[in-house]
């Protein structure tokens, strides 16, 4: 007998989520998006030299109002030699951070220094994407007027042209609405 909801694919975000949420939430993360977005706040570079660890919240004074919270101190593990610059870089974290969740949140960075394991594994050397395919890509993205939404699909193209199995034709061609 088949279950309910058995046999559709299922997004990996919505499989891993469920699992991760207590292990975040027991460090103060209301979510996976400030340890996934990292890279996207720091730089590459940095975020292989650092890794959020925990948030920390202030607790609430006995007759404190119930307006907004007070914003929370993010630790920061950190590799000794960055550390110095993460600290110049505070203020743009910041930013950065209180931008992802669209209110401020994180008011301090506390860094603590240490060693940081590796997110991923070392990028392997990529082979050259053949001229036919960079056309492709262009002709496919030509008629796209928003330049993120552009430079987005452009990025795809060339993942999806490097995969190991070689894309047809249909893979690299975008939906046209009517």
């Amino acid at each position: 007998m088949k279950r309910k909801g058995q046999g559709r694919s299922q997004p990996l975000a919505d499989l891993v989520g469920p699992v991760l949420g207590p292990a975040l939430a027991a460090q103060g993360f209301t979510g996976a998006d400030l340890v996934a977005s990292w890279a996207e706040i720091v730089g590459e570079r940095m975020a292989e030299a650092s890794r959020p660890v925990r948030v920390e919240w202030p607790r609430r004074r006995p007759g404190e109002s119930d307006g907004a919270p007070h914003p929370a101190t993010l630790v920061v593990r950190v590799v000794g030699a960055f550390a110095l610059e993460l600290q110049h870089l505070a203020p743009l974290v910041l930013e950065r951070i209180n931008a992802v969740y669209g209110w401020r949140c994180v008011g301090r960075l506390v860094l603590k220094q240490g060693p940081v394991g590796r997110l991923q594994p070392p990028k392997a050397e990529k082979a050259p994407l053949p001229e036919s395919a960079r056309i492709r890509i262009a002709e496919a993205v030509a008629g796209l007027d928003e330049a993120a939404l552009r430079q987005a699909m452009e990025r795809l193209g060339r993942a999806m042209a490097t995969r190991p199995d070689e894309p047809d034709e249909a893979d690299l061609a975008l939906p046209r609405s009517g």
